[in-house]
């Protein structure tokens, strides 16, 4: 096992069965019931399941898609249960555990095994010579964390990662504290998902969110569901789906998998559905490009659209083009045009992977929509192209006027529950000036004015010794990051590293050289503050702001909330010459105070937080305005790259070579790993398995059942190698591999990132195959028997 690895954790069930029955429905119940009974959850904590994303109770933890009806007593899904299971569990890490259990001890479990612990109860500082965490009081808790801070040269060799389940309240504040304390150190979990929508929007219709909301999908007669798995990731879209698809909207799925969710949806909330062994049909339509192929295939649509309009003008026809909105709205549109034009049909087949005949049935279900919205997820965010590749889509969008008006928009679909409103309340290592003239305004301090390291730069300057401490607020960076290795090396040079956690999590384990787990409340639980409960708010992926208010005893007596974490942490550090940190920790309403004063939309946040469901925050471009320099809305021409790193590895390696997309299982939410089933993918009990096409493996000379190691294939010398994963025959495209992460993060290089954001390239890895060595070592010895 490589000093990378952790062990593999399969269970005696471990089976592959394919799985025939539409996403949801009764399987769905039993996994929250078997869920429920696992973490064994008090009856009093299974009852606020009828609170979750309620108006008078709390937000759902996981992900980030919308709410509709607040007072629906349904409106929860599998894996929202999951994460508030999780977070309710009644099994405790006290003190005692870690007096057991030293940590290179609990290095050897698995990350299944690290959550099934429960929740951590107390403070804890690293001892070395014991190799275990112990007992810590908060006040010399936070006084380490200060002594380290103030004895920086430059505050630029501290780093401050924030995780997407962290509130408004706690991130505005984090982000108030690390300023003053002056850096922009800012590496957060969307730098590695939708870094590409918040860097590639803000170019075309100037800002970097969607433009639609949930009453747009009631009035939208096409759907283009890009790169996703609604079913796994966000399954309460599933709901909305299948409202459209019973309505007779055409919904087209583009995703090199065919995912159970968006074949057939067995809705709890419908008896007839559950009634029905086939549910509802979702999708009318699968367009399945290879890994990484969508730049082609959408640039190949929008040709089709080109052509056709030009078809249309020629024969005296009504435009196919919305020549309307493009002259009022838009710049741009011109040289677009004639580079579409350019394009070669052979260049965009082959890039994308699919027959002619699939790009042109895609155009022709396009331009016959008449409100359209395009959705879209990390399968079209973790390329090397992924900022052109989401420019290009909205160009796609603009063509027909398919944006700010009612049923159309573009609707990226964010993971975690509030990493869209922590990037709006100032988690950006790329502040703009306006919002730090505002800031400091606001707060009479100089804000730090030079752009911070995002998540792979705070890697290499930790492997470089130039940021020396290392503080979480949420998450579990050294495992949701790329190139495994190197981000433990990087996290072991520091001289501190520092976790807000709820759970014990690898990245605990991979420290520091001092180090600090510091619990914390969860979203479930109630936040009480000088006996007046707190609630805090999030903004999910539609831009929709509301209040949530726990509902659940703490887990432990000793567990701070986040906001009173940093609270303290500011105070230790920066002393109360500026903010009254302790009051803002008593007291949240001031902190909404604060992000009303200094963020554009949050005029009487207070007030207009006490509206059931909350508020929607202005998006300019819903209501055509454009927030870019020609204050219009602007295409963008790119061209096909044809020199990229696969490309280059293909010259080499021929059709040995594979490109490998990291994916979730069924029973995971980001890094934390739920249970061993991939129900809907048939995989059952184990985790280190890779998905590959039948004739690739005959071509390769391998076979379903057999173990291969994965080996990464980048030209820096640096050996990437993961072991032992079963093949599993499926049907993906040629020449494409699937397989879980964090599994295969290791495979992942540091410098692979996208251009123009930074995001590892995790859906896009060229690699080489082999015959497992430990499976071979084992025949060579059974032969020698």
């Amino acid at each position: 096992m490589k000093n990378h690895e952790v062990r593999a954790e399969s269970s005696p069930e471990a089976r592959i069965e394919p799985y025939k029955h539409p996403a949801a429905g009764w399987g769905a119940l039993k996994y929250v019931a078997l869920n429920l009974l696992k973490e064994k959850v008090a009856g009093g904590n299974y009852r606020t399941l009828l609170k979750q994303n309620q108006p008078d109770g709390f937000d759902c933890p996981g992900c980030a898609w919308p709410d509709r009806e607040h007072a629906s007593t349904f409106e929860f899904c599998e894996n929202g249960v999951k994460a508030v299971a999780a977070e309710a569990t009644g099994k405790r890490v006290t003190p005692a555990f870690f007096a057991e259990h030293s940590v290179a001890e609990l290095m050897t479990q698995s990350d299944f095994e690290l959550e099934q612990h429960g929740r951590l109860t107390d403070p804890l500082v690293y001892d070395a010579l014991r190799d275990r965490y112990v007992p810590i009081g908060w006040d010399e808790a936070f006084e380490l964390i200060a002594s380290h801070l103030k004895r920086l040269d430059d505050p630029d060799r501290a780093a401050f990662y924030t995780s997407g389940r962290a509130s408004n309240e706690a991130a505005f504040l984090y982000q108030l504290f690390v300023r003053m304390y002056g850096t922009n150190n800012f590496p957060d979990c969307s730098n590695m998902c939708h870094e590409a929508t918040s860097r590639g929007l803000p170019h075309t219709v100037g800002i970097g969110k969607g433009t639609v909301t949930l009453d747009d999908f009631e009035h939208a007669d096409t759907l283009l569901i890009f790169g996703q798995n609604p079913a796994t990731n966000h399954p309460r879209m599933l709901g909305e789906l299948r409202e459209c698809a019973k309505r007779g909207a055409t919904i087209v799925s583009i995703n090199p998998l065919k995912e159970r969710g968006l074949e057939r949806f067995a809705s709890p909330q419908h008896a007839l559905d559950m009634l029905s062994p086939n549910g509802t049909k979702i999708s009318s339509v699968f367009i399945r490009p290879k890994v990484g192929g969508d730049f082609a295939l959408i640039k190949g649509v929008a040709k089709r659209v080109i052509e056709l309009d030009d078809e249309a003008l020629a024969s005296g026809l009504a435009r196919v083009l919305d020549v309307d909105f493009i002259a009022e709205h838009t710049v741009g549109f011109d040289a677009f045009a004639d580079d579409l034009r350019a394009e070669r049909w052979d260049t965009i087949v082959a890039e994308a992977g699919v027959p002619l005949d699939d790009v042109l049935k895609l155009a022709d279900i396009y331009v016959k929509g008449r409100a359209v919205i395009s959705t879209w997820g990390m399968g079209l965010t973790q390329h090397k192209n992924s900022v052109a590749t989401v420019q290009l889509l909205s160009n796609l969008m603009m063509m027909r006027g398919n944006i700010g008006r009612r049923g159309a928009g573009l609707c990226p679909v964010r993971g975690h529950s509030n990493v869209q409103g922590d990037r709006t309340v100032g988690i950006e290592e790329k502040p703009t000036q306006a919002f730090l003239d505002k800031l400091g305004a606001t707060y009479d301090f100089e804000p730090p004015r030079e752009h911070g390291l995002d998540v792979v730069n705070t890697i290499q300057a930790m492997l470089d010794g130039k940021v020396k401490v290392f503080i979480g607020l949420g998450g579990n960076f050294s495992i949701a990051t790329p190139d495994t290795p190197r981000t433990w090396d990087a996290m072991r040079a520091c001289d501190l590293t520092v976790h807000v956690t709820t759970k014990l999590n690898r990245s605990h384990l991979v420290h520091g050289r001092d180090a600090l787990i510091l619990p914390t409340l969860g979203r479930t639980e109630i936040d009480l503050q000088n006996g007046v409960a707190q609630g805090v708010s999030v903004e999910d992926s539609m831009s929709m702001v509301h209040i949530s208010y726990g509902m659940n005893k703490p887990a432990s007596d000793n567990l701070l909330s986040e906001v009173a974490i940093v609270a303290r942490m500011a105070q230790a550090t920066l002393g109360s010459g500026k903010v009254d940190w302790l009051a803002h920790a008593a007291n949240y309403a001031l902190i909404r105070d604060g992000i009303a004063k200094v963020i554009d939309g949050f005029d009487d946040y207070n007030e207009r937080l006490k509206k059931p469901g909350g508020f929607h925050l202005g998006v300019a471009s819903r209501d055509r305005v454009w927030k870019t320099p020609s204050g219009k809305a602007q295409f963008i021409a790119h061209a096909i790259a044809l020199d990229t790193p696969i490309h280059l590895a293909r010259q080499q390696y021929g059709e040995r070579l594979m490109t490998l997309m990291t994916t979730r299982s069924h029973d995971q939410y980001n890094t934390t790993i739920y249970g061993l089933d991939d129900r809907y993918r048939g995989v059952y009990g184990q985790r280190r398995v890779l998905f590959a096409n039948p004739d690739d493996l005959a071509m390769l000379g391998f076979a379903a059942g057999q173990r291969v190691d994965i080996t990464s294939v980048w030209a820096d010398g640096v050996e990437r190698r993961v072991d032992g994963f079963l093949l599993v025959e499926y049907d993906i495209p040629r020449g494409c591999l699937g397989a879980y992460y964090p599994e295969t993060n290791p495979l992942v290089p540091l410098s692979s990132v996208a251009d123009g954001a930074g995001t590892p390239t995790s859906k896009s890895i060229p690699v080489l195959l082999t015959a497992s060595a430990v499976e071979a070592a084992t025949a060579a010895v059974a032969v020698a028997l």
